[in-house]
């Protein structure tokens, strides 16, 4: 990562001149100069030497008539999916870049350098070569906001690491921004008035800001026009972070001062609504905690201000900046916790159900950096017609869901808003039976719609039962689920000697019971009951919609000799 390789080199170069200009702008290099017939190669100590020689010599400096050209040596062998990205503008929004990115193949990770230059730099890795190869092709010496990027191959280390253990500290594999955010970022409102004091004369406050806590800010002044605040958004580690919200509070309190402001100013959180119940906590203690522990007062926007495109909640801090400054970080840590066993579920449970598009279900923050929680991939209702992105099974299914009787409340939201929002951002129809008697303890949710729709409403359903308090806070949510089944197709769920049914417990983790002796209904149907927590209840209706497609396959009628063959099914 350190070895560069100069090239445009005039015949008449040599070692000394090198060893001058190297000299000249104290640029360090850890051994002699190899010079060849038109180019040279040099080792400098680390990675902030050789990125100061990229950004000070190429391009720039003339060695006997010749501008020299300085990037990082990468083998051929080398040369696969990682490119290094340099002279970016330095206001470009980061969903600007991701988009240009995008635009040749699929970027599994951008990264943000650190360095001294006003430019920024971002390591970006592709998932194939040939989509690399095609973006350096490209986007070297593309001209962007009036600055000609250069694009260079950077060696790809992680492949060789991952026989030999982990990668090294200085690896540009470590702490790269994934497109399913590693770490979700920082989001702050601020009052409009006091957006030109973070930004600063010609950007230099909000630069100034990035350089010292290392991290990527985006202020969203488009948004919202005419609004009394403004999204901030902070990329960095979780203390980058922290450093960044309380040099932007200490700006606002200097310039309240400074223009006679006399009201309070308030550190204002947005927080994805998913992870909200947690943050409380039961009875309201993990807040209340933070609070006693900060001595700060912390309020949060109610439910009712959320729509379908604003799934975030406004968390209110109040106090002296020392004190809200480490409520942040609490509130962050909590936040990102949840954040983490959510994903860390949400994939170990998409390996086991086929071809679910996590991204289409717009259960968590959005990957898209910068733009906070977005639903632009949610399919509008009835966009589901076609073959679904769960392996071609589009047609509409309908679960029983069982529900504690006293949340039915806080599913129907008031004057019907929340099962409304949820009906139409999931595609699916939810609507609540009536109860089963004066002192039913639970109540059945009827959900119709097709798999990535029941996938939607269920997890939002389990969600909200979370955030609630119906269950504790290290209790999971657990349910029963009925769907129905043909009853000549009960015995193959069931499986020979109980076998299928035995086997998918013990691939689901959930319960999954048929009743016998049911009395099939009128339409020749009986219950299988599944109970588990929502992935569980998810992999095993899967499960068995599978083998009910099977059974209705083999269920279609074969033509008669000498009739017409029906025509093929529409995969």
């Amino acid at each position: 990562m350190n070895k560069l390789y100069i090239g445009n080199v005039s015949a008449e170069a040599s070692e000394e001149d090198f060893e001058t200009i190297f000299e000249q702008w104290k640029i360090p290099h850890s051994g002699p100069f190899l010079v060849k017939t038109g180019y040279a190669f040099v080792d400098c100590p680390d990675e902030k030497a050789a990125m100061k020689a990229i950004d000070v010599l190429s391009g720039k400096v003339e060695l006997h008539g010749k501008l020299l050209e300085v990037e990082h040596s990468v083998p051929k062998r080398q040369r696969s999916c990682k490119l290094q990205i340099r002279n970016i503008p330095p206001h470009m929004q980061w969903e600007v870049l991701d988009s240009m990115l995008a635009q040749y193949g699929a970027v599994e990770s951008c990264e943000q350098v650190n360095t001294d230059t006003e430019t920024a730099v971002v390591n970006v890795r592709y998932a194939a070569k040939d989509q690399a190869r095609l973006a350096m092709e490209k986007l070297n010496g593309s001209m962007m906001e009036n600055y000609a990027l250069k694009v260079s191959y950077i060696p790809d280390e992680t492949g060789r690491f991952n026989a030999r253990g982990p990668p090294r500290s200085s690896s540009p594999g470590l702490g790269a921004r994934p497109k399913v955010q590693s770490d979700i970022p920082l989001r702050v409102l601020v009052p409009t008035q006091f957006v030109g004091a973070i930004i600063g004369k010609e950007g230099a406050t909000i630069r100034n800001i990035t350089k010292q806590t290392h991290s990527k800010i985006d202020i969203h002044r488009k948004e919202n026009a005419g609004a009394a605040e403004k999204p901030i958004t902070i990329h960095s580690t979780p203390e980058g972070c922290s450093n960044a919200c309380r040099t932007i509070m200490e700006i606002m309190q200097k310039e309240a001062l400074d223009t006679k402001f006399t009201e309070e100013i308030p550190l204002k959180l947005l927080v994805h609504n998913n992870f909200v119940g947690r943050l409380i906590g039961k009875e309201g203690r993990n807040l209340k905690k933070i609070e006693q522990d900060t001595g700060t007062k912390i309020t949060i926007s109610p439910l009712q201000d959320l729509t379908l495109y604003n799934p975030e909640r406004t968390i209110t801090v109040k106090g002296p900046i020392e004190a809200c400054s480490r409520a942040e970080e609490e509130v962050m840590k909590k936040t990102r916790e949840s954040y983490e066993s959510d994903m860390a579920a949400m994939n170990l449970q998409s390996n086991l159900i086929p071809g679910l598009n996590l991204n289409a279900l717009g259960l968590f923050p959005s990957g898209a950096p910068g733009m906070g929680p977005s639903m632009s991939s949610v399919p509008p209702p009835g966009a589901h017609g076609g073959c679904s992105s769960f392996g071609g099974h589009p047609e509409s299914e309908t679960v029983h869901l069982f529900i504690p009787a006293l949340a039915v409340g806080a599913i129907i939201g008031k004057q019907g808003q929340h099962i409304k929002q949820l009906s139409h951002f999931a595609g699916a129809s939810i609507k609540i039976a009536p109860a089963e008697g004066m002192d039913a303890k639970q109540r059945m949710v009827i959900i119709v719609g097709p798999p990535e729709a029941q996938f939607k409403a269920q997890c939002r359903i389990f969600g909200k039962l979370k955030e609630e308090n119906f269950f504790g806070p290290k209790e999971e949510v657990k349910l029963e689920a009925h769907i129905k089944v043909p009853s000549f197709a009960a015995g193959r769920v069931i499986g020979k000697g109980g076998k299928t049914v035995n086997e998918l417990q013990n691939l689901t983790c959930a319960e999954v019971v048929v009743p016998r002796d049911q009395t099939p209904d009128e339409n020749d149907q009986v219950i299988v009951k599944i109970s588990g927590h929502f992935f569980a209840c998810q992999l095993a209706q899967r499960k068995i919609q599978e083998i009910l497609a099977q059974v209705r396959r083999q269920q279609q009628p074969k033509p008669a000799s000498g009739t017409q063959p029906p025509l093929p099914r529409r995969k």
